[in-house]
C-alpha cells in the first residue's frame, strides 16, 4: 500500500514535468476537462507549456537531465492578461481561420525601440546591457519565427511576405513576439551562461513582459483578418 502511494506521488511529479500526457494511466482522468471548450484550453495550456514539450523531445536524445534543470532556472512567468492574449491568438488562428494582418504596426523592431526609450527615461540613462538584451531578443525572433513561432495556417502568409531577405522583426508585431517568450525557456536551455547572469536576464525579460502588458491595448490586435486561401488546410496541433 505504501509502495503504491509512493508510485502515485512519483506519477504526479512526472505529470508536472511532462504536461498531463500520462494522467489517464494513473486514474486521474476524473480531473480531465469535461467540456469541449475546456479541451481547447488544454491545448492552449500546451502552448504555454512548450518548455515541457521541449523536455520530452530532449529526453529522446538522452540529454533530459541537464536541460530540464536549466529550464527550471529560466522559468519565465507570463502575466495573466498576456496568457489570455496567447489563448485568444491561438483561437483566432487555429479555430477561426483568421490571421494577423501584415505588416504590423508597431512591428517588433519598433516595440523594442519603444522599450529602450522607456527604460532610458525611467533609469535616467541608456544601459548597454539593456541594448544587448534587446538585440538578442531581435536576433532570436528573426531566427525562431520561421522555425517555431508560426502555426501551420500562417506558413503560406509567411512565404508571401518574407521576400528579399526581409527581417521578420520588421513585418510581425507583438502577437508573434509574445509567442517567443513562451519558447524562451526551451531556447535558453541550450545557452551556456552562468546562473547569476541567467537570473539577471530572467528579470530583464520579465520587465519587458510587464512593458508589453502595460501597452497591451496599443501593441496587440483585438481582432484578426479572415485568412485568404489557407482555409481548410488541415488542423494545427
Amino acid at each position: 500500500m505504501k509502495h503504491t502511494e509512493e508510485n502515485v506521488m512519483k506519477q504526479q511529479a512526472l505529470d508536472k514535468k511532462q504536461g498531463v500526457d500520462k494522467s489517464s494511466k494513473s486514474g486521474r482522468s476524473s480531473q480531465t476537462k469535461p467540456k469541449s471548450s475546456t479541451d481547447a484550453k488544454a491545448d492552449k495550456d500546451e502552448l504555454k507549456n512548450t518548455a515541457s514539450k521541449g523536455k520530452k523531445r530532449k529526453s529522446d536524445s538522452g540529454v533530459e537531465k541537464d536541460n530540464s534543470s536549466m529550464e527550471k532556472l529560466v522559468k519565465i512567468q507570463i502575466p495573466s492578461t498576456l496568457k489570455k492574449q496567447l489563448v485568444d491568438d491561438w483561437e483566432f488562428v487555429t479555430q477561426h481561420n483568421k490571421l494577423v494582418k501584415l505588416p504590423r504596426s508597431p512591428n517588433v523592431d519598433e516595440i523594442l525601440t519603444k522599450y529602450l526609450e522607456y527604460r532610458s527615461k525611467k533609469d535616467g540613462a541608456m544601459t548597454d546591457s539593456i541594448g544587448e538584451i534587446l538585440k538578442g531578443i531581435r536576433c532570436y525572433f528573426d531566427k525562431a519565427l520561421p522555425m517555431m513561432l508560426l502555426y501551420k495556417k500562417e506558413r503560406q502568409q509567411y512565404c508571401e511576405v518574407a521576400v528579399d531577405d526581409v527581417s521578420p522583426s520588421t513585418i510581425y508585431g507583438a502577437e508573434h513576439l509574445l509567442r517567443l517568450f513562451v519558447k524562451f525557456p526551451e531556447l535558453l536551455a541550450y545557452v551556456n551562461i552562468e546562473e547569476e547572469t541567467l537570473t539577471r536576464l530572467q528579470q530583464k525579460l520579465m520587465d519587458f513582459l510587464k512593458f508589453l502588458q502595460k501597452n497591451q491595448s496599443t501593441f496587440f490586435l483585438s481582432a484578426y483578418n479572415g485568412s485568404r486561401g489557407s482555409e481548410g488546410k488541415g488542423k494545427d496541433d
